[in-house]
């Protein structure tokens, strides 16, 4: 049964973005399968343990939308498909401008009473999930999903705390740019993304990287009011 057969089973899942068709099976399209590589941006690259993101893997990202999209940017931008479960607030436009290929993005904002289900189905055909509202699953289903995730050769993207996970991403330090003296826009910030984990993952790595990303869109805005992001345009130097 296809990820989007498995979906339409399930009471009041709907996707949006238009999406309403099946996807290549994650781990199929161009012979990929698990421990195997999709591309990530090249700062990122460099503190997680893989030279980019690996099938299989479970990288969970503490509570920075821009950090994640930046983490899905490379991916989608190279033919990935992508799927955000449980984050009612994810804002096409600000994901657009940081890079994401949002053609290739699905959204289920509400997973309804099942999300541990419609996260297993869209493993089965997507090669990204993002999970949001961790804690309303249980610590084994959690760890359910991280195993089908290796399974069958997807990356699953908690956003949120998770057991187990193999990566776990986090910002810290942030410096704005763009204001002038009482003027001007925040145009970029520039973050601490460390990197910790288990097994390669157990040696934290750091490195500076400018979100939410290349066309620098207001990232504060972008993330606390989405609202207002449609009407933004990035500033030009």
């Amino acid at each position: 049964m296809s990820a989007m057969a498995s979906l339409a089973a399930l009471d009041g899942v709907s996707t949006a973005n238009g999406v309403s068709v099946g996807f290549p099976a994650a781990g199929t399209e161009g012979g990929s399968d698990a421990g195997r590589m999709l591309p990530a941006r090249a700062e990122l690259a460099a503190v997680l343990p893989w030279p980019g993101l690996r099938r299989g893997s479970t990288v969970a990202v503490d509570d920075s939308v821009s950090l994640l999209f930046a983490l899905l940017s490379e991916a989608t931008a190279s033919g990935s498909w992508a799927a955000v479960v449980g984050l009612p607030g994810t804002n096409l436009v600000a994901a657009a401008e940081s890079g994401v290929a949002v053609s290739r993005l699905a959204v289920v904002p509400d997973p309804g009473a099942e999300p541990a289900a419609v996260v297993a189905a869209l493993l089965d055909g997507v090669d990204l999930v993002v999970v949001g509202g961790t804690r309303r699953l249980a610590d084994q289903d959690a760890r359910r999903l991280s195993a089908r995730a290796r399974n069958r050769g997807a990356v699953l993207v908690p956003f949120g705390p998770w057991p187990g996970a193999d990566v776990r991403l986090d910002c810290s330090g942030a410096r704005w740019r763009g204001l002038g003296r009482g003027h001007g826009h925040l145009r970029e910030r520039a973050v601490t993304v460390r990197a910790s984990g288990r097994g390669a993952a157990s040696r934290p790595r750091s490195c500076r990287l400018l979100l939410p990303g290349r066309d620098g869109a207001p990232a504060r805005l972008a993330e606390e009011q989405p609202e207002r992001i449609a009407r933004l345009r990035p500033v030009v130097g």
